[in-house]
């Protein structure tokens, strides 16, 4: 089916009981063939993007889907092609993945999706495969206060972190960024350090543009292997993008305190932008846990937040 002279795919990012995901290698004769993909197939005509996908995962690898949620669409043109690949997550299915058309078929870990090669399409999808849907800000006015907090969110059971410590004594800021990374690498928490820290974030898991960090750059800072960028518009997104960002956070959506002069995007100014956007996108202000699933309608990758997790 064509959307717009674009094909139209559902794509599945289909989970095991152990978080492994699954992905087939195209035919040779294939348009991207012998690359890596997540199975699915186009929408044939009168299909919804649901139905499609449980007839195309039944039909490759001879699963039934239970339940699925949206993870992220990506628009993309090749060359040849112009492609609306519409992805969903799939944790629960009845069978057993066979690799019903003869193709190869491999369950591999997320953080092991790299070493595959993909359609230049699928990047944002890896990276949106590979992300939760929480992503935390850690803030305190002391190292005590810091550290309260990020117990926690520990509690909270979150995996992705942002150190973004700005009020905190510069006297304090290194031995307190010590104390977070062994706390996160203790718990296997991916920790990202807000770019306007005086600190060196090669330790760390990556780092964390604010806007006005990520509007002065016009290449991808090296050397992370995660790169996340503060976004409040269509000009910040595309540039996050343009450089090769790996996921933004969109702010703020509804009415915060802590940003009281700003202007709330509202969910549908935020669905609107994420359509556009090819890179997983958090939606951050004013936001409770509560709010996932509005986000996730809305086409975001979960909730960031500051007071939500604690």
């Amino acid at each position: 089916m064509t959307t717009g002279n674009a094909v139209h795919v559902a794509v599945g990012v289909v989970r095991d009981g152990d978080g492994n995901i699954l992905i087939t290698k195209r035919l040779a004769h294939a348009h991207q063939g012998g690359l890596w993909e997540f199975p699915g197939g186009k929408l044939e005509a009168e299909e919804t993007v649901f139905q499609a996908l449980r007839r195309e995962l039944r039909e490759e690898v001879g699963i039934e889907i239970c339940n699925a949620t949206p993870l992220i669409k990506i628009h993309h043109r090749y060359p040849d092609l112009r492609v609306l690949l519409d992805v969903w997550q799939v944790k629960q299915f009845s069978g057993e993945a066979t690799a019903c058309e003869g193709q190869a078929m491999h369950w591999v870990a997320p953080h092991r999706l790299s070493e595959y090669a993909f359609p230049a399409a699928n990047r944002p999808i890896i990276n949106a495969a590979r992300l939760p849907d929480r992503y935390a800000i850690l803030e305190g006015d002391s190292t005590a206060q810091v550290l309260d907090n990020l117990g926690k969110i520990i509690q909270n059971k979150i995996s992705l972190l942002q150190l973004r410590i700005k009020s905190l004594p510069a006297t304090e800021i290194d031995a307190t960024y010590q104390a977070v990374l062994s706390a996160c690498r203790h718990k296997n928490i991916r920790l990202l350090i807000n770019s306007d820290l005086p600190i060196s974030e090669a330790t760390a898991d990556g780092i964390h543009l604010s806007s006005h960090a990520l509007m002065a750059r016009r290449s991808r800072p090296r050397h992370h292997d995660w790169v996340a960028a503060s976004c409040h518009n269509q000009r910040e997104l595309q540039h996050a993008e343009n450089i090769g960002v790996d996921f933004v956070v969109l702010a703020p959506i509804l009415a915060t305190p802590t940003h009281p002069g700003a202007a709330p995007l509202g969910w549908e100014r935020m669905m609107k932008l994420v359509e556009q956007a090819k890179l997983p996108v958090f939606a951050l202000g004013g936001l409770r846990l509560e709010d996932m699933e509005k986000v996730i309608h809305a086409g975001g990758q979960g909730v960031a937040g500051i007071s939500a997790f604690l």
